[in-house]
């Protein structure tokens, strides 16, 4: 077939539509290619500060049908993941659920310290270079919603998955998606997932903007952001209803920054569009970023797939007054 422009157009809308579907985190409004994880004996110059990731995964307290957690890559060999010489990582997902899943306040924190796999193991599974999995799925479940631990607070039933590099110095690639099915992704309806610190993987392409979505409620009045290993590739701006975006302080190589940005009274009750665009005169490949944000309380913000209320967009200047004439 020809690829005219009409035919591209139709090819970039059918991918789109196909990653819309149901739950994958990333989320196609994020435009992030991957998570990553590194073994623990990579060092955090690599971009990955603690060499685990927590995920979130919420069902609606409604939903009924059996749930799965999928993993796309789990292995760390192969197509995806980014080898320190030869690969040698060992990286192990697990599903939590169960009282204190969440609500223990351990498993919201920045570091895998104290009880953060709180609640009850429900499956766990440790890949190395096996290439059974690469560029392919994993499925965790059946699952049944009343598994996870109900958090009124975050409007459902709640699951945790883990992932860590438990050996190795190797960085591990991978996506979940949140599905009703064991063998492809289908939607669970009303599913998000969220979590309260991002490690992941930039895009090659210079042109490329990724997205994650802190929501702010009716509380906060000010949020600072920690950004780790930006390695100096290009900027990242906070955006939102109320500014087309303000630049925040960046990191170096293996190192930490923070800013603080004060809250506009037209951006509480919705999210905030953190934007992480690249350097477009030199190209850094393969470049891993952690983040995260907290309130004036320093309580830590989570970051939804699905953002609360929508992607947003800016508005203007809605609150500024006409000026008199004279």
């Amino acid at each position: 077939m020809k690829l005219t422009l009409k035919n591209f157009v139709a090819l970039v809308t059918t991918f789109l539509s196909v990653m819309m579907i149901g739950q994958p985190v990333p989320a196609a409004d994020e435009n992030i290619p991957f998570l990553v994880t590194f073994g623990n004996e990579a060092g955090s110059k690599w971009g990955d500060d603690d060499n685990s990731q927590t995920f979130f995964f919420k069902v609606k307290k409604e939903f009924k049908e059996p749930i799965y957690f999928r993993v796309f890559d789990p292995d760390c060999t192969g197509m995806h993941d980014e080898a320190n010489n030869a690969f040698n990582t060992m990286t192990k997902f697990s599903v939590y659920g169960g009282a204190g899943c969440i609500t223990n306040p351990d498993a919201t924190g920045t570091d895998p310290s104290g009880n953060y796999k709180s609640g009850n193991m429900l499956a766990t599974k440790t890949f190395g270079q096996k290439d059974e999995y690469d560029n392919g799925w994993y499925t965790f479940g059946p699952f049944n919603p009343s598994e996870g631990e109900y958090a009124q607070k975050y409007g459902g039933y709640i699951f945790k998955v883990i992932c860590e590099g438990i050996k190795g110095d190797d960085g591990n690639l991978y996506r979940y998606f949140l599905s009703t099915h064991p063998d492809k992704n289908t939607s669970v309806e009303g599913g998000n997932a969220f979590t309260f610190e991002y490690t992941f993987r930039l895009h090659k392409d210079a042109y490329q903007t990724s997205h994650i979505y802190p929501y702010i409620d009716d509380k906060v009045i000010s949020v600072e952001q920690r950004n780790f290993d930006w390695d100096n590739d290009g900027y990242i701006k906070i955006c939102s209803v109320a500014t087309l975006g303000d630049e925040v302080a960046l990191s170096g190589d293996n190192t930490w920054s923070n800013s603080v940005y004060k809250i506009r009274d037209q951006e509480r009750g919705k999210s905030l569009d953190i934007q992480f665009t690249k350097n477009d005169k030199i190209l850094v490949n393969n470049n891993n970023v952690v983040f995260s944000i907290r309130n004036q309380y320093g309580e830590l913000l989570p970051f939804y797939v699905v953002p609360i209320g929508g992607v947003p967009k800016y508005q203007g200047n809605i609150s500024a007054k006409p000026i008199k004439k004279k």
